[in-house]
């Protein structure tokens, strides 16, 4: 198979490359490797770091997909795994290193002025996050970037959904009170 339609559902595109179809491996890839990139890069800092994480995540998703019990849960899974790799990291590398602030470069279709807002908006939003507990910042990060769901959230961080939600909620109230001049 040379090409698939975007349209497959991922659960098909799981079973194929189960039976060893990279094409629909790379399709999965494709689809989720800006979200993956995003998540880590939140957690690591640095893009050099980032783009490590994300292949040993994906080298290990390949690896490890005909464990993948849920074929529909793809998402989550390779969220999961590239949560685990991407905290590996940041426990080799010394406690006072600080992470990065996100800033990314503006597109060229953007206008210089709004590109800097940009920016400082995610600056603000970066050193929010930067401030909160560690496990509400992960919460955060694992429902707000990475998307997953409470339950999936308290299974990664073996906690119960009611531990979660209450991290999450405090979670959003400090970062609306740290945002609060960007409303």
């Amino acid at each position: 198979m040379s090409s698939l339609p975007r349209d497959v559902p991922d659960r098909i595109l799981v079973e194929r490359a189960i039976e060893g179809d990279a094409v629909a491996f790379g399709e999965l890839l494709r689809r989720h490797s800006s979200l993956v990139r995003a998540y880590v890069y939140r957690i690591v800092g640095s893009m050099a770091d980032t783009d490590d994480v994300v292949q040993d995540a994906f080298v290990t998703a390949w690896k490890q997909l005909p464990s993948l019990r849920d074929p529909a849960a793809f998402k989550s899974w390779l969220m999961r795994i590239a949560g685990r790799e991407a905290l590996a990291v940041v426990t080799r590398r010394s406690k006072e290193d600080a992470l990065d602030e996100a800033v990314l470069p503006p597109s060229s279709a953007v206008q210089p002025e709004r590109a800097a807002i940009h920016n400082d908006r995610l600056a603000a939003l970066s050193r929010a996050l930067d401030r909160l507990k560690e496990d509400q910042r992960r919460c955060w990060l694992l429902r707000e970037v990475a998307e997953l769901s409470y339950a999936e959230i308290a299974e990664e961080m073996t906690m119960t959904e009611s531990t979660v939600r209450g991290l999450l909620a405090r979670a959003r109230a400090s970062i609306a009170i740290e945002m609060e001049g960007w409303r």
